[in-house]
């Protein structure tokens, strides 16, 4: 298995290149381009919503992190974790609230959980090559 991680302060400017390492990564791996662009708009979303929500009763942001697994199987994960306060509801979300809902129609599979460690919030995000 290839696998390869960023992490990154959880900043809107730092989206873009994280997101960009990523892809390019999964490029590398021999991910087909059908799926990395899926890959890249579950990426984009998962970071963009650490970014906006984890963070929003700290004065300075935290760290978000991106890893990248491409398996001998054919499947690519990518699971994008932040130090954060987690998820929960929130009335005054600056965002729409379909991001979690755009990620589930993109990828075979979506997992949300408490990182191991018990702080932030993690999403893992898995594709299958074929796209089935």
């Amino acid at each position: 298995m290839a696998s390869s991680t960023w992490s990154v302060p959880a900043l809107a400017d730092e989206v873009g290149s994280a997101r960009r390492a990523a892809v390019e990564f999964a490029r590398a791996e021999g991910v087909p381009d059908l799926r990395l662009e899926d890959l890249r708009l579950a990426i984009s979303e998962a970071l963009t919503n650490a970014v906006l929500h984890a963070f929003r009763t700290q004065d300075l942001p935290g760290t978000v992190t991106v890893t990248v697994d491409v398996t001998p199987d054919q499947f690519v994960e990518a699971v994008v974790r932040d130090d954060g306060m987690g998820m929960s509801s929130r009335s005054d979300s600056p965002g729409l609230g379909l991001g979690l809902g755009l990620i589930a129609s993109v990828a075979d599979a979506v997992e949300h959980r408490l990182p191991a460690d018990g702080v932030g919030f993690e999403l893992s995000m898995r594709f299958r090559f074929d796209g089935t």
